[in-house]
């Protein structure tokens, strides 16, 4: 576009020009008032006339793209700008967020030095959904202390999300609190009642799990903590699950049960986890936080 331009005001400067020297050669030959000259004048006046209108047309729109193409420059150079700030946003959230996981796994090795713990990153999810479970990237051929079946997993701030249920060489699967495989013994309200935490398929797609067993005389209201229990010692004691969300009663009418929110949402944004590998089982617990 800019070459066409370009060569149309050349054409027609080349014009003008030419009409200038047949009107000095006139006026030269003939005088100021030869033929050449009026001729010339008579012939090119309208001409000379379309063609400054022309020529003024075209450097409007030759001098809006080179507007154009500035504006459309500086807002390449906008836009990178801006993604090279997204992209280091971003990086600013993943320490912050590593900071933060490692200040509250500080916090949580001193209120349970009897435990042992082995970092991980999930490496996949399951895609079923009858299912919930996931890998992560620790087996017993690359790990540090002894990863087994039954072990407990966990976020950085203590909260519980599943158990360890198969171990290969480099990777073990994960079943987590939504899966319908999993059970725990657990503390709730005061810490006085015991009932069992266990995953329901009627309640997995809502990301709740149930909290079965109720006798009638636990006094459960919504937002009374969840925690484990010593039941079994499969799990450590007082690692939190979650939070009441409704007490019903079963539809046959006899015993009661609890919907639980999990503390920490079970979806793929859990992106690293801690395998509990030993524990003191005489470990105490404050259910009140």
């Amino acid at each position: 576009m800019k070459a066409f331009l370009t060569r149309k005001t050349i054409i027609i400067a080349a014009i003008a020009v030419l009409i200038a020297i047949i009107a000095i050669v006139s006026t030269n030959v003939f005088g100021s008032s030869g033929p050449v000259t009026g001729i010339a004048n008579t012939v090119a006046g309208p001409f000379k006339s379309l063609a400054l209108s022309v020529t003024r047309t075209f450097e409007s729109i030759y001098s809006s793209i080179y507007r154009y193409d500035d504006l459309q420059d500086r807002y390449d150079e906008v836009l990178s700008e801006l993604i090279n700030l997204q992209r280091g946003a971003r990086e600013v959230d993943d320490l912050l967020r590593e900071i933060n996981d490692l200040r509250e796994l500080f916090g949580f090795r001193e209120r349970h030095a009897g435990f042992d713990f082995e970092e991980a990153f999930v490496t996949g999810w399951t895609s079923a959904n009858w299912s919930s479970s996931f890998t992560i990237s620790k087996g017993y051929a690359n790990s540090d202390s002894p990863i087994a079946r039954g072990n407990s997993v966990i976020t950085a701030s203590g909260v519980l999300i599943g158990q360890i249920t198969d171990v290969g060489p480099t990777e073990s699967t994960v079943v987590t609190v939504l899966d319908t495989t999993f059970s725990a013994g657990a503390y709730v309200g005061d810490g006085s009642g015991v009932a069992t935490v266990k995953g329901d398929f009627s309640l997995m797609g809502a990301g709740l799990v149930m909290l079965d067993h109720l006798s009638e005389d636990i006094i459960v209201l919504p937002g009374d903590s969840v925690v484990t229990s010593a039941s079994g010692s499969v799990f450590p004691v007082g690692l939190v699950i979650g939070e009441v969300v409704e007490v019903r009663r079963h539809p046959t009418g006899v015993g009661r049960y609890a919907t639980v929110k999990p503390m920490r949402a079970i979806d793929n944004t859990i992106t690293n986890v801690y395998v509990v590998t030993s524990f003191d089982i005489t470990g105490s617990f404050d259910i009140t936080g």
